[in-house]
């Protein structure tokens, strides 16, 4: 992945505007930073995603993405190392920080084609898992069909 291909890539997303901030190239929407590039040199860029989805992209990709140090990477924000980076990843990283910048309002006009399995499947995490906890709803239909004693 070179500069220029992250760059297109970013600038694919609906509403997305290149500035500079702190002498690098960002990407924005809705003037909420989503990705920054070259940063903290040309090797890397970032996205900022939720810190759940940045553990998934890190542990299904620890050579492509890492925690940015400090409280940044804390919140979120994963550098992306651009050489071992491929465009289906990337794609999904960025997908997942446009739509976290984005306001409501603009997030339908960007819909992915693809089902949340096969963008989970892309970073390597396989199918989404479905919650293991019951709710108090459930737990009491199964009280309620007791026989009594």
């Amino acid at each position: 992945m070179t500069l220029n291909e992250f760059r297109q890539m970013a600038l694919s997303f609906p509403e997305t505007a290149e500035r500079a901030h702190m002498n690098h190239p960002d990407f924005r929407v809705a003037g909420k930073i989503f990705a920054t590039l070259a940063y903290p040199d040309e090797s890397r860029a970032m996205v900022k995603v939720t810190p759940a989805e940045q553990q998934m992209f890190v542990k299904a990709h620890p050579a492509i993405f890492e925690p940015v140090k400090g409280g940044w990477g804390r919140k979120g924000a994963t550098s992306v190392h651009l050489k071992a980076t491929k465009k289906a990843s990337l794609r999904v990283a960025l997908a997942a920080a446009w739509r976290l910048a984005a306001p409501k309002s603009l997030a339908p006009q960007f819909e992915t084609h693809e089902p949340l399995a096969d963008l989970m499947a892309v970073v390597g995490g396989g199918k989404p898992k479905r919650p293991t906890s019951r709710s108090r709803r459930s737990t009491k239909r199964k009280k309620s069909h007791r026989r009594p004693r």
